[in-house]
């Protein structure tokens, strides 16, 4: 589920703002969004556990397409009524109800629809490494992650970090970020492929 959690966190913002109003004129302002990313993954201790790059789209609300390239080899689509996470190596497929996957998630900052603030408790987290940070905490006891803290820059949306309730951490850097492309609305259905194992809500 890790790579669910973090299928989001992009755009839009005015430098002069406090990362709290650029994340309202993201999700005010950016219907869709399409960049590549660098993530990084580090244990409690400091050490790096694992180092990934991949790409993602998304159209609000609820309606993604998240890829890992190798090492994870992993691809996760939101249809905007259920959230498939797809293993490649292993050929298994999970699908979860979308309110189920989405609901206090940190995909749903971005992909999702209304009812944010409600979902999250929001706070400015004041600047680090030239960015201007937002921290995010779910509402939900029993959601899997402590915290999530977006960067925002010049350009807008520049990072994001993950923190789970075992300390780990997960980092990642957006390239080349396009606001509001048009998307093919074919990116958001996924057809489990023949031979895979599917679990979860079908």
């Amino acid at each position: 589920m890790r790579y669910l959690l973090l299928a989001g966190f992009f755009l839009f913002s005015n430098s002069e703002a406090s990362s709290l109003d650029q994340y309202r004129d993201f999700l005010n302002g950016t219907q869709s969004a399409r960049a590549g990313f660098e993530q990084k993954v580090y244990d409690r201790d400091g050490r790096l556990v694992q180092d990934t790059r991949g790409s993602f789209v998304f159209q609000r609300p609820g309606r993604f397409r998240w890829i890992y390239d190798k090492p994870a080899d992993q691809v996760i689509v939101g249809d905007g009524q259920r959230v498939w996470i797809y293993d490649r190596q292993l050929n298994q497929v999970t699908v979860r109800k979308v309110e189920r996957a989405l609901g206090s998630t940190p995909a749903a900052l971005l992909a999702g629809g209304t009812g944010i603030e409600s979902a999250f408790e929001l706070s400015d987290a004041g600047k680090k490494d030239g960015l201007e940070w937002m921290e995010a905490k779910p509402r939900d006891a029993e959601a899997g992650f402590a915290r999530v803290r977006m960067g925002f820059g010049a350009q807008g949306l520049a990072a994001m970090e993950l923190t789970d309730h075992f300390g780990q951490t997960t980092r990642l850097r957006f390239l080349n970020l396009a606001r509001n492309p048009r998307v093919d609305p074919g990116e958001f259905r996924f057809d489990p492929p023949k031979g895979a194992d599917v679990l979860g809500d079908k």
